[in-house]
């Protein structure tokens, strides 16, 4: 993709009213443009990267044997009132019809799921059925902020499994949990395993935590495991869960969590089965969700460094940043790279050395190739977070970027 055609704009200075580091980042680097406080368009760069996370997560949710569907943003406020959540949760966003009717803008979607399977659900042979969606949420943050990781309107991925036994559904329960796994380490993220208060639903949740500074949890961690508990539930006596060693006290962000769910929605929507003595029972089920644009937003909280954003190359929007100093010596190299499927981004802008090699590290794409009358036939190819480059053939740069990307 060529600079001019991909909408591009950085800005010389991060934005004043932005205090996280994605934020900054992400906005400087024309990824995301603020409307409002916790709202953000995902520009083509930004929308890039979150489909590529998207992607990710889809590819893992479907090995766990999710079917994907779209549920409506708009709920009607009869579903919510049935649950009895329609005054009890404060974030809830509420909106009327010029033509009748309340309606609230869906933050989380057990109220349409639940009728939604009474149509599909009458025996135990339905069952079990794991279904999710990748959907804009909407939530009336009081103190929306930190960029993309506290927001009014957001995306998330959010699955719910139904079961005809609490056996099944805690097997499918680690199933997924070990799908989080494997997605979190493609994302290149590490993940802390945390014990929480389920609140509401369950005893206890299980979220997915990652240490960061701009975090707004606090948990309680295990360095040599990699597990932990998060605050609400830790008495300060407790030691891991896992191996027994100490824990260590750190600020985190919670990039996903699952959750068994009582009978409470079942018994709601009345949402039973009939097993295969002819009883009627209700439905057990489980909840997983999981912040895609939230992943986006801690990945640059996690990689970066004082001159930008560094990619992990699952999720960075181009694998190559092909920078064009002097004559037009770029065209050559950025056409035999899209032949052969590299995905890079060609700044043939007519700019100082010195302001595409800037924009090169703000933006952060994993790898940087330099094409000018210096380098001669070769290219100048370094990775975001070396700090030397080395000169290699077309041919060469080719093999390295493909090789690592796989």
């Amino acid at each position: 993709m060529r600079w001019k055609e991909n909408a591009i704009k950085t800005l010389r200075q991060a934005p004043k009213d932005e205090e996280s580091v994605n934020s900054k980042f992400l906005t400087q680097a024309g990824f995301i443009n603020k409307l409002g406080a916790g709202i953000y368009t995902f520009l083509p760069l930004g929308l890039s990267v979150l489909k590529k996370i998207e992607n990710i997560v889809c590819e893992e949710m479907n090995r766990a044997g999710g079917v994907e569907l779209l549920m409506p943003g708009l709920h009607p406020s009869e579903n919510w009132q049935k649950t009895g959540r329609w005054d009890s949760f404060d974030a809830l966003m509420k909106t009327k019809s010029a033509f009748g009717g309340e309606y609230a803008l869906g933050p989380t979607h057990e109220e349409i799921i639940y009728p939604l399977m009474g149509h599909f659900i009458s025996s135990y042979k339905d069952l079990p059925v794991a279904l999710y969606q990748i959907q804009t949420k909407f939530r009336d943050e009081k103190r929306a902020k930190s960029g993309l990781m506290r927001c009014r309107e957001f995306r998330m991925k959010d699955l719910y499994s139904f079961h005809t036994t609490t056996e099944d559904r805690d097997r499918y329960y680690e199933s997924i949990r070990k799908a989080y796994l494997k997605i979190f380490k493609r994302l290149g993220l590490k993940v802390i395993e945390t014990k929480a208060s389920g609140g509401t639903f369950s005893e206890l949740s299980q979220e997915f935590q990652v240490i960061t500074g701009a975090g707004e949890d606090t948990i309680y961690y295990c360095k040599k495991c990699g597990n932990g508990i998060n605050k609400e539930v830790y008495s300060g006596k407790e030691k891991c869960l896992i191996c027994g060693g100490v824990l260590e006290e750190g600020q985190a962000v919670e990039v996903g969590n699952i959750f068994p769910l009582k009978k409470k929605f079942a018994e709601d929507f009345n949402l039973k089965f009939k097993d295969k003595d002819g009883e009627s029972k209700l439905v057990e089920a489980g909840c997983y969700g999981l912040g895609t644009s939230r992943v986006m937003g801690t990945i640059v909280e996690v990689f970066n460094d004082e001159r930008g954003i560094i990619w992990p190359e699952s999720v960075a929007p181009f694998q190559v940043h092909l920078v064009e100093l002097g004559k037009k010596k770029g065209e050559v190299a950025y056409k035999k790279m899209f032949a052969v499927g590299v995905e890079g981004l060609y700044d043939d802008r007519d700019a100082s050395a010195g302001e595409k090699f800037a924009d090169a590290d703000l933006i952060g794409i994993p790898y940087r190739a330099v094409v000018s009358e210096k380098t001669g036939s070769k290219i100048e190819l370094k990775e975001r977070s070396s700090k030397t480059g080395k000169l290699m053939k077309i041919e060469e740069v080719i093999r390295k970027v493909n090789g690592n990307s796989r």
